[in-house]
């Protein structure tokens, strides 16, 4: 087997296996005519075996250089080396190379062959370079050409379209090949973009872009330029796992919350920052949840509070890890700092928000004023708290007496907090009226996300980006997708990654000795509240799975006060089920159970006809005995019952009972502060719900 590797030496490393330069070449060459000349002298060689021999090397080099594709003078100059050499070795085997007729000329002859073969070298490594700008400059001008065409196309569309004639600067493609960018000036006397960011639906139409793919104008670098973002490939169609890079993040940097059609990262900067985040139930609002408690874990000066009246479900996977102990002998720490799934706790959570806001502003105006800043100087010593509240836009517009008191303390959290690093992060299920009537939600709330699953009903966009044009719902049709805008990125289409509870898992076990510690002077105002948040009493409903219903006693008859045919109208039912004490349950967790499945129960009347087969419907009585509305409203209730979450318009009751509608509205909604009903308010869609389906 035959070996590159260089033979050492103690002095000189030699490398048999190495090519020849231009003077190692001539000197090869040079010498090793004179060792045959000399050789054949002493032997009697025939003089023309070695013309013969040159020969034969010069048209070997020639062909080789041919199927080479070498330059003529490359090929010239390697067939006159063989031949001259050839020649030198005849004419010396003839005459006798041992005078100095023959050393010089052997010399001259070397020199000439270094000139030569550094002279082709210089041109055959320039031929080489000018080959591979030729190609670089044809696929240049193949580019050239697409883009032009792409830039001629779309004047021409504008100009059909919008009515304007653009002068395009510059097409850039993007490195993801699913689209283009246009940077185009607007033409003179004060047309702005909007002219044609209103038409982008029809521009995207009349360039037949497939559905989910739009055609986007945006400001450009100055108000007299313009982007179109043309999108050619539906990104958003497929459904992109979680990125697995948990690299630490921070609050300056910004949290990535989505990718845009053309692939790229969106940011959000919550510094000073509020978030609200609108999504019906089905658009995956509680995957893109868990997607920004995912950015919020992986920073390392930020703490996650959450709040979520659902049975804490939106936190509960951040926090179970911990709680396993399924660190491998390592200690986890919990991927959200604190969880409220209870009005007490969340009241717990919100007065320690502010006590603490309030204390900063105190206690650090000393570092602020060494920082020469109005902001407190957030880090992983001093973190910013950041408030998860799921629905918490319905919370802020809720009349109930428990919500109302939260929201009151939501509102001077998001009004008082913000040079202090306490933030919010609030959802909610629709984008109307009703939901987003307070004005310092649309105000502090400046990243906003619309998740639209395809869901038309309660999604009005304009609401949510008074400024957006062109944001059509069809646009986004999957679920985890819909609309996204922040002050550093206008509104447009997004989509979210997707989240599973095992991605969950290794970003808290990834994460845990990242999360920052409440400094000092935070603890010291939150208290006893926050410092026993974790204790067994406060956390036993996570880790408790039995609930404490007796089970009924199916194997005799139905008990006489149960109802057998009919409609089961278990929250109207008049005496609530039994409810066994469970050992190490504590208050909340009976609370929790109790509101889930029992209610309080309803007085009879002093006297009450013989009950039959059917309906219970003494619920709808008063508490003296007297019926709680006109005679035809337990028929009206049956059938919003019947008609499930969906529930019944006010028309579609006065056409039932015969009535005329001004009369059934005001029973309605009598009967919904009674809490008989409950009236989910939509615009034109507003309805009425039984409270089992609402």
């Amino acid at each position: 087997m035959t070996t590159t590797s260089a033979i050492k030496h103690e002095g000189l490393a030699l490398d048999w296996a190495a090519g020849h330069g231009p003077i190692t070449g001539a000197l090869s060459a040079t010498t090793g005519a004179y060792a045959v000349a000399t050789v054949g002298t002493l032997a009697h060689m025939p003089p023309s075996w070695a013309l013969a021999v040159g020969t034969v090397g010069a048209i070997g080099h020639t062909a080789s250089g041919l199927r080479q594709k070498l330059a003529a003078r490359t090929i010239g100059a390697r067939a006159a080396s063989w031949l001259l050499g050839s020649g030198w070795t005849t004419w010396a085997l003839a005459t006798g190379p041992l005078n100095w007729t023959a050393l010089g000329s052997l010399a001259v002859i070397g020199v000439g062959m270094g000139a030569a073969a550094r002279s082709v070298g210089f041109y055959e490594e320039a031929r080489e370079l000018e080959a591979i700008a030729l190609a670089e400059r044809q696929v240049a001008r193949e580019l050239s050409a697409d883009r032009r065409a792409i830039a001629a196309e779309w004047v021409d569309r504008v100009q059909r379209v919008c009515g304007i004639t653009l002068r395009v600067v510059a097409v850039e493609m993007w490195p993801t090949n699913t689209g283009f960018t246009i940077d185009a000036e607007l033409p003179a006397g004060g047309t702005t973009y909007d002219r044609i960011a209103k038409e982008n639906a029809r521009l995207s139409a009349d360039a037949r872009l497939p559905h989910g793919c739009t055609a986007a104008a945006s400001p450009g670098i100055d108000q007299g330029r313009v982007l179109i973002d043309v999108t050619t490939v539906n990104v958003l169609a497929a459904e992109v796992a979680y990125p697995t890079d948990y690299s630490p993040l921070s609050v300056h940097t910004g949290i990535p919350w989505g990718y845009r059609t053309n692939a790229d990262a969106i940011l959000t900067y919550l510094r000073e920052q509020c978030a609200l985040v609108v999504g019906p139930t089905g658009s995956g609002k509680t995957n893109m949840v868990h997607v920004i408690l995912a950015g919020f874990a992986r920073a390392t000066d930020i703490l996650t509070w959450v709040i979520d009246l659902n049975a804490g479900s939106a936190g509960l996977p951040w926090v179970r890890p911990a709680m396993d102990g399924s660190g491998q002998g390592q200690a986890v720490r919990p991927g959200i700092d604190w969880l409220a799934a209870s009005h007490e706790e969340a009241d717990l959570m919100l007065d320690a928000a502010l006590r603490i806001g309030l204390y900063r502003k105190r206690a650090y105006q000393d570092l602020m004023a060494k920082a020469n800043t109005d902001l407190l100087p957030v880090s992983h010593e001093i973190p910013q708290i950041m408030l998860v509240i799921d629905e918490g836009a319905e919370i802020l517009v809720s009349n109930e007496p428990e919500k109302r008191k939260l929201a009151k303390k939501i509102l001077e959290v998001i009004r008082m907090l913000r040079a202090m690093g306490i933030r919010t992060v609030l959802t909610a299920l629709g984008a109307t009226g009703a939901v987003l009537g307070n004005v310092m939600i649309r105000r502090e709330a400046k990243t906003r996300v619309v998740l639209t699953g395809g869901a038309t009903e309660g999604m009005d966009l304009s609401k949510l980006f008074p400024g957006g044009r062109g944001l059509r719902i069809e646009q986004a049709p999957h679920k985890g997708t819909g609309f996204m805008g922040t002050p550093e990125s206008p509104a447009g289409l997004f989509g979210t990654w997707r989240i599973l509870p095992t991605q969950i898992r290794d970003i808290v076990h990834a994460t845990s000795d990242r999360h920052p510690r409440l400094d000092a002077v935070s603890a010291k105002a939150a208290g006893a509240d926050y410092a026993r948040r974790w204790d067994h009493g406060r956390t036993t409903w996570i880790s408790n799975h039995e609930h404490s219903l007796t089970p009924p006693d199916t194997s005799g008859p139905a008990p006489a006060d149960r109802t057998v045919g009919g409609l089961n109208l278990s929250a109207h039912r008049d005496q609530a089920p039994a409810v066994t004490e469970t050992d190490g349950v504590d208050a909340e967790f009976e609370r929790l159970m109790s509101v889930e499945f029992t209610t309080a129960p309803q007085p009879e009347p002093e006297e009450e006809a013989p009950r039959r087969p059917g309906l219970n419907l003494s619920a709808h009585r008063s508490e003296s005995g007297r019926d709680a509305g006109p005679g035809w409203l337990p028929e009206a209730v049956t059938a919003i019952y019947a008609a499930g979450a969906e529930g019944m318009k006010p028309a579609a009751v006065a056409d039932l009972v015969g009535k005329d509608r001004k009369t059934v509205r005001a029973a309605l909604r009598a009967a919904a502060e009674r809490g008989e009903l409950v009236y989910r308010d939509n615009g034109p869609h507003s309805v009425y719900v039984h409270p089992d389906h609402a």
